[in-house]
């Protein structure tokens, strides 16, 4: 929750997606450095090779506790607090002040734009729970905030995987979410374990990069309603494909499919939704949730989105297994609606809040 919370509190504007966005990028990365990481080690014949793994984790979260101190304090809760010369200095180092008078001259508009938003809201601001429903307005961002997130598990990339349907039906239950449980899927297919983990590592790589090219070169264009819109219509076309595909070639025996070329495309569907998530709901759904609510509740709006989001995925996770077991391939049709429905309530309903300070929404 602080991650996109704090990059929204620091970032102009203009690259505000860019830098909220980065939250998706970052643990894309993470995939990757730990799928390659278990594909070197697995080479080491002792019990180093996972020693190690576990080990290396150590110097990441050390220079995170490390740089934290680094980091300036959020200009926005600086002014909250009475802070406001702090508040100041801060804002004129992330913009450049002392480059140039243009640039003095935005860090100040920017300050005073702050400056009279939070002092204003703070006449009314509480921290009640109850303040996220509490008038229409309201209630709108908190249903924006909470859907994106919820939205986001629609798609499936967490709680589904096509190989809980082509491994033996004894294993469904545990293999059920790809960025997980990928190398059993490829294993299924012939791959050894060592190819398996290479193959995982390339499946990793393919999210970071498309999400890499999506923020840095179309987010702060294009806005944030255009993307989801994109996202939801394609997992309605992957899953409707994925759903064919078991439905004509359900696997025939414990460990194999009828029809490998068949396996090989729901794969490759896979990849597909890896790509399209990377492009809409991956970052976009960390930028909306905290670019919704204005400063008065950011804090706390942000939190009850992310819990959605990983109330959901809990669900996801813990239902397909049971759900796949049950009514195989007709569980894709499920998310074929879940998708098609939650691309009319973004059309219908939700904002576009690109470049905006959250003022959309206070009628």
């Amino acid at each position: 929750m602080t991650v996109p919370l704090y990059n929204t509190e620091v970032a102009p504007h203009k690259v505000r997606g860019l830098l909220v966005g980065l939250t998706q990028q970052m643990i894309g990365i993470g995939f990757i450095v730990a799928n390659w990481v278990g594909y070197g080690t697995q080479y080491i014949p002792s019990d180093v090779s996972w020693r190690l793994p576990l080990g290396l984790q150590l110097a990441p979260a050390a220079f995170l506790f490390l740089g934290t101190y680094l980091l300036p304090q959020s200009p926005r809760w600086l002014l909250e607090v009475g802070r406001d010369e702090e508040a100041m200095r801060v804002i004129d180092m992330l913009n450049d002040a002392d480059k140039s008078p243009e640039h003095a001259i935005a860090a100040e508009e920017l300050y005073r734009e702050m400056y009279d938003t939070i002092k204003a809201e703070q006449l009314v601001k509480k921290t009640d729970i109850r303040e996220l429903w509490r008038t229409p307005a309201m209630m709108k961002r908190t249903f924006v905030a909470c859907a994106v997130q919820i939205f986001g598990q629609f798609t499936g990339i967490n709680g589904t995987s096509i190989a809980s349907y082509f491994l033996p039906c004894s294993l469904a239950y545990a293999f059920t979410v790809i960025n997980y449980y990928g190398p059993r899927m490829y294993e299924s297919l012939g791959i050894d374990s060592g190819d398996s983990l290479l193959v995982q590592g390339i499946y990793g790589a393919i999210g970071p990069i498309a999400n890499a090219f999506f923020i840095f070169f179309i987010l702060d264009r294009v806005g944030r309603k255009i993307p989801l819109i994109y996202g939801a219509a394609s997992f309605v076309a992957t899953f409707s494909i994925l759903a064919a595909i078991l439905a004509n070639f359900p696997p025939t025996t414990e460990t194999q499919v009828a029809n490998r070329s068949a396996q090989l495309a729901g794969i490759a569907m896979i990849f597909l939704t890896s790509i399209n998530f990377s492009l809409s709901f991956g970052p976009v759904s960390w930028v909306l949730a905290s670019e919704v609510f204005p400063t008065s509740v950011r804090s706390i709006g942000t939190s009850v989105a992310t819990c959605c989001n990983w109330a959901f995925n809990v669900l996801f996770s813990q239902a397909s297994p049971i759900a796949m077991e049950n009514i195989g391939w007709k569980f894709y049709l499920i998310f074929v609606v879940l998708n098609a429905i939650d691309g009319v309530i973004i059309f219908l309903f939700f904002p576009e809040t690109k470049g905006t300070f959250s003022q959309y929404l206070l009628t």
